[in-house]
């Protein structure tokens, strides 16, 4: 990891806050019955794993959580300067 790649915790928080985002633009909060984010990040490696239950009729549970995963791994990307398409972004 460079010396001036995030922390951890920055790269877990990052993460948990786009999930929820996603979650959130997709259902008002209190239609969320249970929402668990569960992010980690150990030698480089992010796992993000997303439960949602919550009524089908505004929305797709399944498809919001596949959604909100997705986010949370591409707001990590961003953070380390990382393209859509696993190589680092040329600079401007």
């Amino acid at each position: 990891m460079a010396d001036d790649d995030p922390d951890d915790e920055t790269v877990v928080r990052t993460a948990a806050e786009a999930a929820e985002g996603v979650v959130f633009a997709n259902y008002r909060q209190s239609a969320v019955r249970d929402l668990d984010v569960t992010v980690t990040f150990e030698e480089g490696v992010l796992d993000v794993d997303v439960y949602l239950n919550a009524p089908d009729d505004e929305a797709d549970p399944e498809a919001v959580a596949d959604e909100a995963a997705r986010a949370a791994r591409a707001a990590v990307d961003d953070l380390f300067g990382v393209g859509g398409d696993g190589t680092a972004d040329a600079p401007e």
